[in-house]
């Protein structure tokens, strides 16, 4: 199995002792982020703005981590250069419960919630810790053309209580991010073409619309004077047409696309 990062591990920055230059006080801050992120042109790119968004987020770390059919990965974030090197020097893609439960996954996914009992999983988690990684994390899996697998992961050492507020508060940036970054991953990629966008039907385009502002289900049957029934039918079809695993996906999709606008 070959194995490569885009950059050197150099590359991945280690986060203590550096000072947080970014609050997350309101929606703005994201938005341009998320801009800056579409129009990136250069790998270097990827890298600052994973730094940006860890501290847009205020966690301790941020990592997009790749996976290709053949077996190569790639990655950007914020990790301890000293532990990339070591995760990929021992083959920890092997042992990483994150990597192997989110695999089976297709959903977001809180660390709690994978499997650790095994000795080998503790001494991972372990080491894993001892390298700065947080005791608490959340893992968005994405899959790609050509058996792509890829994680979007952030990390944060704190108590399950205070995880658990921050995941409520933070699960559809998180997700929304993820689906982004990987999709500048896929252009990056070389010899790919870009996907040509299908056209959403005008009431698709309302329905994508008003999911990406936050509205619930309810509310946008409501607002469009239609059944929650016929609006499901309407994103359904707007999941199929842009090749989405489930609604947020179809959603950031969308965004990315320019079949829709915010």
């Amino acid at each position: 199995m070959t194995r490569r990062f885009w950059r050197p591990v150099s590359w991945f920055l280690r986060l203590k002792g550096e000072t947080r230059v970014a609050r997350k006080t309101d929606g703005l801050a994201f938005i341009t982020i998320l801009e800056a992120l579409e129009q990136a042109s250069e790998l270097e790119e990827l890298q600052t703005l994973s730094e940006r968004l860890r501290d847009y987020f205020q966690v301790d770390h941020l990592v997009y981590h790749w996976v290709s059919g053949a077996g190569e990965q790639y990655g950007c974030g914020t990790y301890d250069p000293a532990w990339v090197a070591r995760y990929v020097a021992q083959d920890y893609l092997r042992v990483d419960p994150v990597v192997t439960g989110c695999y089976q996954r297709f959903h977001p996914v809180d660390w709690k919630h994978l499997n650790w009992s095994g000795k080998a999983a503790q001494a991972f988690k372990a080491e894993a810790v001892s390298y700065g990684v947080g005791n608490q994390g959340f893992s968005v899996p994405i899959r790609g053309p050509s058996g792509q697998f890829a994680l979007f992961t952030v990390s944060h050492h704190c108590d399950d209580a205070s995880w658990a507020r921050f995941i409520v508060e933070n699960r559809r940036e998180l997700i929304l991010t993820g689906h982004y970054f990987n999709q500048k991953a896929l252009e990056f990629e070389p010899g790919r073409a870009p996907e040509a966008a299908r056209a959403l039907s005008p009431r698709e385009v309302d329905a994508m619309t008003f999911l990406a502002m936050g509205y619930s289900r309810a509310q946008v049957a409501d607002t469009l004077s239609i059944s929650e029934h016929t609006l499901r039918v309407y994103i359904e079809s707007a999941r199929f047409k842009l090749g989405a695993a489930n609604t947020t996906h179809a959603v950031a999709r969308a965004l990315q696309q320019g079949l829709i606008v915010v």
